[in-house]
């Protein structure tokens, strides 16, 4: 029997949603569940930063516990009604043509960024950088996905790729009209989840999956993670926030202070999924 390769695909869910995704995988860890060492981890947005800090091999526990840091000065930022309105004419207007509504969107973070009504990419990468354990790409295989925010384009980034890994997880998490677009080689990258919640058909090759996902629903051109893996071969286990979950993470996902509650939450609500995570991952 040939070997069963395993894939984590981490979705994009804002601040809120990189601290229940690395509480989930320290309760997973507590119950005899080890998902670092997947075959293939696949990043967008919240879960591009959880990738990363994964494949640099910083300890579970380590980045648990800084989750649980007070915010101090960092800056909170929301998705006001404004940007809100604005995605819903662009899923209208794009009659779920996925491309077109990308385009929409792109032109959206443009001019947000060009205006300054979002911060200087400099001061983005400094912050995305800072979150980051280490700089240097993984030998072991890691996906991170954006959007291009001009031709609509959805792109991935790998070690291949040549673009420095803070980069990458910057376009990655480069929320349209909250963060500016990142420019990458003359291309201006926004978001990946633009695309999908957590992109979890770049996992299809392989033969055990693991979803995490903050952010489970998709919206118009935008597909669910049910839908992207609804008819795999692959087994497959998707783990979204519980009501305890929900209620930690609270209505503004960007909220730093809403941290250390979406971890806890997230640690707690492993014990009630670890033996549906382990059925598919060690079967």
């Amino acid at each position: 029997m040939s070997e069963q390769r395993t894939a984590l695909v981490l979705g994009g869910g804002g601040i809120t949603g990189i601290a229940w995704e690395i509480g989930v995988i320290a309760g997973l860890l507590d119950a005899g569940v080890d998902l670092t060492g997947a075959d293939l981890v696949v990043g967008t947005s919240a879960g591009s930063v959880v990738g990363a800090q994964l494949r640099s091999g910083a300890p579970v526990e380590e980045l648990f516990g800084s989750q649980l840091e007070p915010p101090a000065s960092e800056r909170v930022a929301r998705l006001g009604r404004g940007t809100l309105a604005r995605y819903g004419l662009a899923i209208l207007l794009a009659r779920r043509d996925d491309v077109a509504f990308r385009r929409r969107v792109g032109r959206l973070a443009r001019t947000a960024a060009d205006t300054g009504r979002t911060p200087s990419e400099q001061e983005r990468r400094e912050v995305i950088g800072s979150r980051l354990r280490s700089h240097e790409w993984s030998d072991r295989p890691l996906v991170l996905t954006a959007v291009d925010a001009e031709s609509g384009e959805f792109t991935t980034f790998t070690r291949a790729s040549g673009v420095e890994l803070a980069a990458a997880v910057a376009a990655s998490c480069a929320v349209p009209g909250v963060y500016p677009p990142v420019t990458i080689d003359g291309r201006r990258y926004m978001d990946g989840g633009m695309r999908s919640p957590a992109n979890a058909d770049l996992a299809a090759a392989y033969d055990r999956i693991v979803v995490i996902a903050p952010l489970p629903r998709g919206a118009g051109p935008m597909a669910s993670v049910d839908a992207q893996v609804t008819g795999l071969v692959s087994r497959v286990a998707v783990v979204a926030p519980d009501q305890a979950s929900l209620t930690a993470i609270g209505r503004n996902v960007l909220d730093p202070a809403a941290r250390e509650p979406s971890a806890r939450a997230g640690r707690a609500q492993a014990a009630s999924v670890a033996d549906r995570v382990r059925e598919v991952w060690h079967g």
